[in-house]
């Protein structure tokens, strides 16, 4: 094998692959992520520690240890010198270069080089999870890449000691950043051992006590989560959605790269639905041990996981939905690239990364107009007002939506507000909230409204909401795209309005 390596390998074009990976992000101040303004007004509250009278009469933030943390204690460590938007931003931009650079060195590790296959896995950063704001668990998945790159290093330096005790460290460390990222490097070392094990002449029946053994090291989080079980510590109880719901699934497999528009988005899933296929054909054309079967391996593993995990696990809504996403990433990293028409592959690989990144950064760029032509309404809110926000919902949810779920807790982070869109998880949230005079308007999902034709438990009909919610407990009602029914807004004084949002001032109890 020739040691000159091909151009996409080079040093400059992979540290260029990383920084690109980050480009959608750069110009949105505030990255337009659906969930993203809800972890801000909760790391408002966190950097605040009680030093506000007007935020602590509202909301109580009690640090404790639980597998949900990530891009909290980054924010801990980095608001005080940029402030809570600049660090958060920081760190968003982050999460997906961490991500291609976790992909592209566990896939160096894996075959030695960089098949230019993997670079079709580099967009698959911006997942509809990662889109849909879910920021502890991406930094964890971009960080168990990283881990497993590492992990299969120091196998290859025969460094196993080394190896157990620095991740018994680091596995509790992923662990902390969140539940799922343990549990993926615990997949892919478990895979990897396996195919090592193999290798070595390891009989098959001896195989798994024996990769067992060598991962072992990946068990200690099992003692926090055994401690804290009782009160949810491990991520809180299930939501109690149903298993094996294949509408739900399928729904899931076609929006791994959901974002704006529906034909690029699923038609780029197809194309990488295609690149796999091809290169599971080619293997039956190279030799009988492919580099990439530890990540086959795991990813099929992570696929029977998709299909066997409920809606809800542990706490985490979407749990099944977030891991296709790197299903299909690890096997785009293991099926590795022949050496006839690799540049032609390389080329495509990189235009089709050069078309995704294109269209996440006009996609965000909108979202960002948005993001700012609703929260124009921020600067009419008096600091300390406690802010009733309402948002608007189809019936029938399109293809791109409007991502302005949690958007209202801006409010908290510039205005030291009180909104009920915050979460209230048991075992998932450090933020609790205290202004129990906006019952039943008090948490997530009150902020949610619709026509009275599909109102139900978690979407109440707007006119409803209006009629009923506490005006004593509420000084403004922000109306984020208010749903196309009248309601009695007598006691409301509009104050800002930009189309189909508004913000009013309550004159009556």
């Amino acid at each position: 094998m020739s040691d000159v390596r091909p151009w996409w390998e080079h040093r400059a074009i992979v540290a260029l692959l990383i920084l690109l990976s980050g480009a959608p992000l750069w110009g949105p101040a505030l990255p337009p992520l659906t969930d993203l303004p809800g972890h801000l007004g909760r790391y408002a509250v966190q950097l605040d520690a009680g030093r506000s009278g007007l935020l602590a009469l509202n909301y109580a933030f009690d640090w404790h240890w639980i597998g949900n943390l990530g891009v909290d204690i980054l924010v801990q460590l980095l608001g005080p010198l940029l402030g809570v938007e600049a660090a958060t931003k920081a760190i968003i931009v982050a999460i997906p270069m961490l991500t291609a650079a976790g992909f592209l060195a566990t896939v160096r590790e894996v075959h030695g080089r960089i098949p230019p296959t993997a670079i079709f896995a580099l967009p698959l950063a911006y997942n509809y999870a990662f889109n849909w704001g879910f920021v502890n668990f991406s930094l964890s998945m971009a960080l168990a890449f990283l881990a497993f790159a590492l992990w299969l290093r120091l196998a290859r330096a025969g460094s196993l000691r080394l190896r157990a005790g620095l991740f018994a460290i680091l596995s509790l460390g992923l662990w902390t950043a969140h539940i799922f990222g343990w549990a993926l490097l615990c997949v892919l070392a478990v895979s990897a051992e396996v195919v090592r094990q193999w290798d070595a002449g390891r009989r098959w029946f001896a195989l798994p006590l024996t990769a067992g053994w060598n991962c072992l090291p990946l068990a200690l989080p099992f003692l926090p989560m055994a401690l804290t079980f009782g009160d949810g510590g491990a991520g809180g109880q299930p939501f109690g959605h149903t298993w094996f719901n294949w509408p739900l699934k399928a729904r899931w497999v076609m929006s791994i790269l959901r974002d704006r528009w529906e034909g690029l988005d699923v038609g780029s899933l197809a194309l990488l639905g295609l690149v796999v296929m091809g290169g599971l054909a080619a293997w039956g054309v190279r030799r009988r041990r492919p580099e990439g079967r530890s990540l086959i391996l795991a990813a099929t593993i992570m696929a029977v996981l998709f299909v066997l995990m409920p809606f809800a696990l542990l706490g985490s809504a979407y749990a099944d939905m977030r891991l296709a996403p790197f299903a299909l990433a690890t096997a785009l990293l293991g099926i590795g690239t022949p050496n006839q028409g690799a540049r032609w592959i390389a080329l495509a690989a990189f235009l089709f990364f050069g078309v995704r990144t294109v269209a996440s950064s006009v996609s965000l760029r909108d979202y960002d107009r948005r993001f700012s032509q609703e929260l124009a309404a921020v600067d009419h809110i008096p600091k300390g007002a406690r802010v009733l926000a309402l948002i608007g919902k189809p019936c029938r949810v399109d293809w791109a939506v409007h991502r302005l779920d949690h958007l209202p807790s801006m409010a908290i982070v510039r205005r030291q507000a009180f909104t009920n869109d915050q979460w209230q998880a048991a075992g998932a949230q450090l933020l609790t909230v205290r202004y129990q005079e906006a019952a039943p308007f008090l948490a997530d999902p009150s902020q949610f409204v619709t026509v009275t034709a599909c109102a139900r438990r978690e979407r109440m009909a707007y006119p409803l909401a209006i009629a009923t919610f506490p005006r004593a407990a509420f000084d403004y009602v922000w109306v984020i795209q208010q749903p196309d029914e009248a309601a009695d807004d007598r006691g409301l004084q509009p104050v800002w309005r930009s189309g189909r949002s508004a913000l009013y001032r309550v004159t009556t109890e």
